[in-house]
């Protein structure tokens, strides 16, 4: 991958060299705002170069050709800032303009190639990985790197059941036809705001059961109730997946519906009351102030489950929190040692919600209009879908303010 000859890298290729540590360079000329908001990562640190493409390019004429106005601007301004000891990754929104770059620095002589597709691809890349492989069930972790969303898939008998999936459906149709399963159960553990939901497709198009919990099937502002077909999720309600069961536990805080599964005792998909280095945020139903204390009843529950349950939550916020084997797991044992937000609650109710209303990311304004696709109250096409899942999620509270990280 990414040899001289070769002119496109796919976000697949490009995410095995990351994995590899392999060396390579990357060149973003997307606009700043663009490349603050999010960029291409990988679980090893790689060097990365955003210069807006509007200042690299040096045209002297409507018909030029364009990767010769490419070359004047590397020649003017990043000759000694480019490497020639590595492949060089162009990068742009669509992959269109970036490839004029990658033509423009093969042009002189640099090892360079256009990521296939730009950020748009990249943003829309999943991979999965083998939380447990067994004999009486095997659960899958299913990664979508550049926005940090996880969702999960639970095997046993031949039956598969899908927790929390995007809107990519086909990459759930695929684990489970790789793996000899049929899927049988759709359930999201709350009303997502950062991404768009694939449970209600899943269950329209191939007549699954969509289950989410009532609470959650009225838009938190709007006050509408969802236009979407689902079943409703109870506490304590059980799923039998072949040999395998699954618990529903209702954890409010987040959402007021929002729930976690329990995977045969032992595994706590947590959807995002807790995350492995931080924990919810109690403000995107617009009631931070009255939710926090569901949050901190919440997670004092949670935290009474067995040290050895093993926390899959759907969503992270650093890369490289993966472990070993690339899964995002923690047990909950571990991370009542080192969560910020979990040792927290030692201090009480008051000192708990204080700490989480003065750490509140910025409210990103799409949430809200992505709930309202999520509950069926509008419907997004592809461009506009684009355009509300950009950058990363923002559903913990704030890590930058964190004493821990």
């Amino acid at each position: 991958m990414l040899k001289k000859v070769t002119t496109a890298a796919r976000p697949q290729q490009v995410w095995e060299r990351l994995l590899r540590s392999a060396p390579m360079f990357i060149l973003d000329v997307r606009n700043r705002d663009e490349f603050e908001r999010w960029r291409v990562e990988g679980p090893h640190a790689v060097p990365t170069l955003n210069v807006p493409y509007f200042e690299l390019l040096d045209l002297e004429g409507e018909e030029e050709d364009v990767a010769a106005a490419v070359m004047r601007g590397v020649q003017a301004q990043l000759m000694e800032r480019l490497p020639h000891d590595r492949p060089i990754l162009a990068v742009c929104a669509e992959g269109n303009t970036s490839n004029y770059v990658a033509e423009g620095l093969r042009r002189l002589d640099f090892d360079a190639v256009n990521m296939e597709g730009g950020m748009e691809a990249w943003g829309n890349f999943h991979y999965w990985r083998p939380v447990e492989e067994g004999e009486r069930f095997s659960l899958y972790q299913m990664v979508r790197p550049a926005r940090g969303c996880l969702s999960h898939v639970l095997v046993s008998e031949q039956r598969a059941a899908v927790f929390d999936p995007a809107r990519h459906v086909d990459h759930y149709h695929q684990l489970a036809s790789a793996v000899g399963a049929r899927i049988e159960l759709v359930l999201d553990t709350h009303l997502h705001a950062d991404h768009l939901s694939g449970g209600p497709e899943l269950g329209q198009h191939d007549d699954i059961p969509y289950h989410l919990h009532p609470y959650d099937a009225i838009h938190p502002m709007d006050m509408l109730p969802a236009r979407i077909a689902y079943r409703p999720l109870e506490d304590g309600q059980t799923f039998r997946i072949g040999s395998a069961e699954v618990r529903v536990l209702h954890f409010p805080g987040h959402t007021l519906g929002m729930v976690a599964f329990l995977v045969d005792g032992r595994y706590l998909l947590s959807g995002d009351s807790l995350f492995l280095e931080s924990v919810a945020r109690p403000d995107l139903g617009g009631r931070a102030e009255a939710w926090a204390p569901l949050l901190y009843d919440s997670l004092k529950r949670m935290a009474e489950l067995p040290d050895e349950t093993v926390v899959l939550p759907a969503h992270f916020s650093d890369i490289t929190a993966a472990d070993a084997d690339g899964v995002f797991r923690a047990t909950l044992g571990e991370l009542k040692q080192r969560n910020p937000g979990l040792l927290k609650l030692a201090e009480g109710e008051r000192a708990f919600g204080d700490y989480i209303l003065a750490n509140l990311p910025e409210f990103p304004a799409a949430y809200v209009e992505i709930k309202r696709a999520n509950a069926g109250l509008l419907s997004p096409d592809e461009s506009k879908a684009q355009e509300l899942e950009l950058g990363k999620n923002i559903c913990a509270v704030g890590k930058s303010v964190l004493p821990m990280t």
